[in-house]
């Protein structure tokens, strides 16, 4: 009599203690497949042994038998959400089906049919089990996915910073150093690299500060930003830009970021694959709700003919589409222009940019 309470007795701790040690132990998942095979394998082979009458069932042994299910139950679930799919498809069905057959033991049926057709009616809490544990996956999955998208947009959007802002920062900086050996006057571009090199590493502040506090890089609306990149360009070069802007035009916070995201870009590929233009003429107009902007310079097309294009103005055009406007880039006689409408939304105030001492000194006006 005893041995029988020692064999229903170790067949129900085996899974409920591995049940128990999974749901508190998270470093047990290496050896949830084994250890839940085990179990199964105990658990089918008590089964076996009522079946073929080894073993009598004893006085209160079903409720026992029960409990034993339920811990089976539950290892099918979590086998199911946390174990690999391949290693899932063995154990979680070894589960299912010793929490199943548990009622056989005190369970004469009157043929196999009814034997199956009430374990397979018990395993439908094993069933119900293994689709809480695969839903409970598909969310980690999915929460997984969404954080690692998140990354890859926060690198996107630094990558993107970096391309449209210190680059055009740092190509400033050798166009004054170019300049100054032509000119011969060394202090002075020496001064002019300085405050552009201020300005990169400001731009590296402010961007920094983006990826921690989600804010433009720019958060006025008075395009005053492109008349100063203006400015610098002309002094920085031979090819001086011949800007027509309204000095009322005001847009939205996000609208100026953008578009001084593409004057920067256009200006940035006129110094880089331009370099013999005499001229650059810029235009910013404003009306019927959208923003204009267009910028043709006189450079000889076939110069970049033999370049292998960056990755800018496709970046560039990806972000204004996704603002509802247009980007247009095209060859024109001795020369090549940029169209961009970008339409005139209305949005909240932004919040202020960094407030850093290398921002403030950097993005003073620069010295005549």
């Amino acid at each position: 009599m005893s041995w029988m309470w020692i064999v229903v007795s170790i067949s129900l701790l085996v899974p409920v203690a591995v049940a128990a040690a999974a749901l508190s132990r998270s470093s047990l998942e290496p050896r949830l497949p084994a250890l839940t095979c085990v179990a199964a394998a105990g658990s089918l082979a008590v089964t076996l042994a009522h079946v073929i009458g080894i073993v009598q069932p004893e006085p209160g042994a079903a409720a026992l038998g029960m409990i034993e299910s339920l811990a089976l139950m539950t290892l099918a679930g979590l086998i199911v959400r946390r174990v690999s799919a391949r290693r899932a498809a063995v154990t979680a069905p070894a589960a299912g089906l010793a929490s199943a057959t548990w009622l056989l033991r005190f369970f004469a049926p009157a043929s196999p049919l009814e034997a199956l057709g009430a374990c397979l009616f018990w395993g439908l809490g094993a069933l119900l089990a293994a689709v809480v544990g695969g839903y409970l996956r598909s969310l980690e999955v999915r929460q997984s996915r969404a954080v690692a998208d998140t990354r890859t947009a926060l690198r996107l959007q630094l990558a993107r910073d970096l391309h449209d802002f210190v680059a055009h920062d740092i190509s400033e900086m050798v166009a004054h150093a170019q300049a100054g050996r032509v000119v011969g006057d060394p202090l002075r571009a020496l001064e002019r690299v300085e405050a552009a090199g201020q300005r990169a590493m400001s731009m590296l502040d402010r961007t920094l500060d983006t990826l921690h506090h989600d804010r433009p890089l720019i958060s006025t609306g008075d395009l005053s930003g492109i008349r100063e990149a203006a400015e610098r360009f002309s002094a920085a070069g031979p090819a001086p830009v011949r800007l027509r802007m309204d000095p009322q035009v005001a847009v939205p916070a996000e609208t100026a970021v953008l578009a001084y995201r593409i004057v920067i870009e256009g200006l940035t590929n006129v110094r880089r694959h331009a370099p013999q233009a005499s001229r650059v003429d810029l235009g910013i107009s404003a009306g019927g709700g959208l923003l204009e902007i267009t910028m043709t310079n006189d450079g000889v097309t076939r110069a970049r003919s033999g370049r292998r294009g960056g990755y800018g103005l496709p970046g560039l055009t990806a972000l204004v589409q996704a603002q509802g406007g247009e980007l247009v880039t095209q060859a024109v006689p001795d020369g090549w222009s940029l169209t961009a409408r970008l339409p005139v939304a209305q949005s909240p105030e932004c919040p202020p940019a960094s407030s850093s001492p290398t921002t403030r000194k950097a993005f003073e006006a620069p010295s005549a």
